[in-house]
C-alpha cells in the first residue's frame, strides 16, 4: 500500500535549526521520495518501508531537541504527483 506523509518539526526552543536539518537529511538518505518545502516535509513510499524510516528517525529527532512538536498527516496513496485543477 503506498502512502503520503507529511510531517512539520517544531522544536520549542532556541537553536532549533540543528535538529531539523539533521532530521531532514536522515529522510533523504532513505531512498523514499522526499518533498521539501518551508513549511514541512513529505515523504512518499510503501507503507511499511515508510513506517520503518519514521520510527527510527521521529525517535532520533525528538532525542535531539529539549521538547517539541511533530505534526504527522497521513494519506492512503501516493500524492507526490498531485497537480491543482484550477
Amino acid at each position: 500500500m503506498k502512502i503520503s506523509v507529511e510531517l512539520t518539526l517544531t522544536p520549542l526552543h532556541d537553536d532549533y535549526e540543528p535538529a531539523i536539518i539533521h532530521f531532514i537529511k536522515q529522510l533523504r538518505a532513505s531512498n523514499l521520495k522526499i518533498i521539501e518545502n518551508p513549511l514541512s516535509t513529505q515523504v512518499y513510499g510503501d507503507y511499511d518501508e515508510v513506517m520503518s524510516l519514521l520510527n527510527s528517525e521521529i525517535k532520533s529527532a525528538l532525542q535531539l531537541v529539549e521538547s517539541g512538536v511533530l505534526f504527522i498527516k497521513i494519506v492512503k496513496s501516493d500524492r507526490s504527483d498531485y497537480e491543482p485543477h484550477f
